[in-house]
This record gives C-alpha cells, structure tokens and sequence, in this order.
C-alpha cells in the first residue's frame, strides 16, 4: 500500500511527460489548481485519521497541524481560483492521488498504537517530500498566473516545515 501511495505522488513529479491525459506538455493552472488542492485534501483526510486512531500527544499535536494548516492553504486556493474565475480541472494525477491515499487510509486503519503512529509518520514523511519535490520542479514552474504562483511557493514553504516536522515526530517514535 505505501508503494502505491508513493508511486501515485512520483506521478506529480513526472506531470509533464505522463500525468496529463490532454496531452500538453506540462500542466495548465486549472490542472495545477486541481492536483494542489486534491493532495492538500487527503492530507487532511489522514490527519482527521489520525487524529481518531493515535493516544500518542507528538502524533496527535502533528496531526492537529496537517488538519489546520492544509485546510487553511486550501481554503485560500479555493479563494483565488474563485476570484480568478477558473475551475480546478480533474486529471489523471489528481484521480491517481485520491485513488491511492485511498488506499493508504485503509491499510493505516487495519493499525493501531504505534504501529499506527509509525506508518502514519511515515507515510507523511513519504508524502511530503514528494508533493514538495512536485512543487518545486513542476507545479510552480508550470504556473502562469502570479497569484497562483505565489500560493504555490507559499504553500511550499508551509509544507516544507510540516516535512521536517514529521521527521522530529519520527525520531521521537519507538
């Protein structure tokens, strides 16, 4: 299950040569906008996960903080794309992220204690530094419209954080 999760975020990284089912040679800003939103979404699905499984205060704590700031980020795209006029195109990468944290959060469900917490960290460790990576060398790249652009690298910066963030809560796992 974490190679399918993890093989569905190497898809973000790969978006101009594969993802995009239209055929262009990297990703319009609906498709960005879209594929943004979708994956702060199922991070905040695993943290609401979370936040029922885990007793463990650092995973808890860690959690609460994907659940607010993801929900926050999203509430702000939401806002621009609406003041922009433009409607978040589904696509194959969006469908693959969705399809896979699918799949995750039932394999993480079957968890509890801290085989949960460990899986669960890990999995945003995997998680982050492939949506980072993804922002950093095809979604902001890609993005034509400034504002779009400026919430991207504001994101980025935001979930950069939350990667090194998880990486303490691990450390911290027995």
């Amino acid at each position: 299950m974490k190679l399918n999760l993890i093989g569905a975020l190497a898809a973000l990284c790969l978006l101009p040569g594969a993802a995009l089912a239209q055929g262009s040679a990297k990703p319009n800003d609906a498709q960005i906008a879209h594929i943004a939103y979708t994956a702060g979404v199922l991070d905040v699905e695993a943290g609401k996960q979370a936040l029922a499984k885990t007793k463990n205060k650092a995973v808890k704590e860690f959690a609460e903080g994907m659940v607010r700031d993801h929900t926050a980020v999203n509430k702000q795209a939401l806002d621009l794309v609406k003041k922009l006029g433009v409607t978040p195109e589904d696509n194959d990468t969006s469908k693959a992220l969705t399809k896979a944290a699918a799949e995750k959060r039932a394999s993480l469900a079957k968890l509890d204690g801290a085989a949960f917490d460990k899986a669960y960290v890990a999995n945003e460790i995997a998680y982050h530094k492939t949506v980072n990576g993804a922002l950093e060398t095809t979604l902001i790249p890609s993005a034509n419209n400034a504002e779009l652009k400026s919430l991207l690298q504001t994101g980025l910066k935001l979930f950069q954080g939350h990667e090194q963030h998880a990486e303490h809560v691990a450390s911290g796992l027995k």
